[in-house]
């Protein structure tokens, strides 16, 4: 099947029977027409819609290597610059249309499924058919335009523990035993973003997984369906409230559900294996970075991110203009810090793009330092941005009714008392709807936690940002400056000497 359309999409996830616990309820079938799900089923479907929009199709599709078939370009293998180019700029117009907000589109996962089906032969270092294995589902899921979620995180239990160390050794999904079809997981996984509605689940390792036998069990990388037998998902609270897009624009469409996975000895065949028991080659995110997956998912990252800040500019110079409040210092300055955000992405994406070069599996890289940098500055970047939309908006943002009372008795009042500079009553309330969803709703919060351990502890990763860089060149820069004068003085003496 070439790539699909939203009606595609939204057939095969109600035709499918899952395990999905939210709200007291368990849901089995139909999971897209669920009120917790139906919005953000439809948004994913308007994704897979403009595929075959006239007028986009050119940017989102290209002929699959297989079949001719028209197949997503985030499944692109980059051979160019060019095709670096490429694959931005669809992931740019997946990302403009939710304005960022949506962390798990396709794009993201199909990046990292594409790096690692060039990278095989890491895969089959220590078993030649895992290698074979990942080859087989990169084509599995691109001609199939599937949707993916993936799990990389232990339960929270006693974290000065490995999952080896736990009281219940089965806290974390790890391997029961072994068949002659294939591996028994039982136990549980953090943290499966639209697990609920997601066609197949990528089971990856911990990136604090250690090289140690008693993480063997642990040490493992699968995929699975998520409707397989055995496997639920038990979600947290939805912050989709069902009162349309109007009250909450942002919630109503992109609420995109987060999970816990729950592995009730859960068979996995061994053709959907990629590793097992191979903490030696797992431990520390080596699979991330040596399969060059990282970067590949980074420069999915920094797009969207980049989306997200463009439109958050939008709706901060919006709010100055209907309140007229841009003649002032202050507001000058917070929307200077969004327009430096927003080129400082631009910048490091140009640069990451422009020093681009072949990787170890034969497949156009962008320069990681760049993207690496954004990763680890994005995050503490954002909430201060959030927090610009909401000290703009002061007292405003609270005094927002909603649509109920835009078509009650209280509209009058609405469109005489919240009208402002540029803005009647009505649409007043409309944008400052928004602001309040991005900066102060349930949304807002998860969006700004999200943001902030999108790729883990912000803290561990600086470390390890400084151990990417080698420091001794800049060091040996500050030594010949202080003993540079010492080094003139010892020339000019052997000259003398010389002359002598």
């Amino acid at each position: 099947m070439p790539a699909r359309t939203g009606k595609q999409f939204i057939e095969a996830l109600n035709s499918s029977r899952r395990d999905v616990q939210i709200h007291g309820e368990r849901v089995t079938e139909r999971v897209g027409e669920h009120a917790a799900f139906r919005g953000i089923v439809e948004s994913y479907a308007r994704l897979y819609d403009m595929q075959h929009d006239p007028d986009l199709r050119d940017v989102l599709t290209y002929p699959s290597p297989t079949t001719g078939d028209p197949v997503s370009v985030s499944f692109l293998q980059p051979q160019t610059r060019e095709d670096l180019a490429r694959r931005r700029e669809m992931m740019k117009l997946w990302a403009d249309w939710s304005l960022g907000t949506l962390g798990r589109t396709g794009d993201y996962l199909n990046s990292a499924v594409m790096a690692m089906a060039a990278a095989a032969d890491w895969f089959g270092q220590k078993d030649a058919r895992f290698g074979e294995n990942v080859r087989n589902y990169y084509e599995y899921v691109r001609e199939n335009d599937l949707l993916l979620t993936h799990t990389l995180i232990n339960p929270q239990a006693n974290r000065s523990a490995s999952a080896a160390g736990q009281t219940d050794p089965y806290l974390a999904a790890r391997i029961v035993r072994e068949t002659d079809s294939g591996i028994i997981i039982r136990g549980a996984r953090m943290l499966a973003t639209i697990g609920p509605i997601a066609d197949e689940i990528l089971v990856f390792p911990s990136t604090v997984l250690r090289d140690s036998s008693d993480d063997e069990p642990y040490a493992n990388a699968f995929a699975l369906p998520c409707d397989t037998p055995g496997m639920r998902f038990l979600c947290r609270e939805s912050f989709d409230y069902g009162r349309g897009h109007f009250d909450h624009p942002l919630a109503s469409r992109f609420e995109e559900m987060d999970a816990v996975v729950i592995f009730d000895d859960v068979e996995v065949p061994w053709e959907r294996c990629f590793m097992v028991r191979s903490p030696e080659l797992l431990h520390g995110g080596r699979l991330y970075y040596e399969t060059d997956a990282m970067v590949h998912m980074t420069h999915q990252v920094v797009t969207r991110t980049t989306a997200k800040t463009e439109a958050l500019l939008g709706l901060v110079a919006k709010m100055v203009d209907a309140i007229s409040i841009g003649e002032f210092q202050h507001v000058q300055e917070k929307l200077a810090e969004v327009i430096m955000a927003l080129e400082i992405l631009r910048g490091l994406t140009r640069a990451a793009e422009a020093d681009a070069e072949i990787g170890r599996w034969g497949l156009m890289a962008p320069a990681w330092a760049p993207l690496n940098t954004a990763r680890n500055w994005y995050p503490r970047t954002y909430p201060e941005l959030r927090e610009i939309v909401w000290k703009l908006g002061a007292s405003g943002i609270f005094g927002v009714p909603t649509e109920a009372d835009l078509t009650g008795t209280a509209r009058d009042d609405v469109e005489r008392y919240l009208q402002c500079a540029s803005l009647g009553g009505v649409e007043r309330v409309r944008l400052f709807r928004l602001a309040w969803d991005w900066a102060l709703s349930s949304f807002a919060g998860r969006q700004e936690a999200y943001e902030y351990f999108f790729f883990g502890d912000p803290v561990r990763m600086a470390g390890a940002y400084v151990r990417s860089h080698d420091l001794a060149p800049y060091e040996a820069r500050i030594d010949e400056f202080l003993h540079r004068d010492e080094a003139g003085a010892e020339a000019e003496g052997a000259e003398t000497v010389v002359t002598t």
